[in-house]
């Protein structure tokens, strides 16, 4: 799916279209963005998740997300995204993966960890960990 969810048109067209294609397993798209710096587009926010709802509903692909705190990992699993994933800026933060960890205890859903922005295998191998 897109990197960057930016209109629900835009994601429903990707989602029919990955569909047909009958070699996709799931929609990814992200909706909470983090950003080197200040002041460009940070995501539509948790308004995505409904779209991305609508797409699993018409489409009957899973959906995936990116997740940085508690509270979008909260969100994400209450709107029935089937994946997370923690992306590169946030596995480089060992108390942002912390949290993300301790608001998944007891949740039983995919959860991938992305290569952190520093090339690190400790810091990596620790956020999987």
């Amino acid at each position: 799916g897109p990197c960057s969810a930016e209109t629900e048109d835009q994601l429903l067209a990707t989602a029919h279209l990955l569909a047909q294609t009958g070699k996709i397993s799931a929609l990814r798209a992200g909706i909470w963005k983090p950003r080197t710096r200040p002041g460009e587009f940070e995501g539509i926010g948790s308004i995505g998740l409904e779209w991305l709802k609508r797409a699993k509903e018409e489409t009957g692909l899973p959906t995936a997300v990116e997740v940085a705190t508690a509270k979008h990992v909260e969100e994400a699993l209450a709107a029935g995204v089937d994946i997370l994933w923690v992306g590169a800026r946030s596995t480089a933060n060992p108390f942002t993966v912390q949290e993300i960890a301790d608001a998944l205890k007891g949740v039983d859903i995919p959860v991938m960890v992305k290569n952190p922005v520093n090339p690190d295998l400790s810091l990596w191998c620790g956020a999987l960990e």
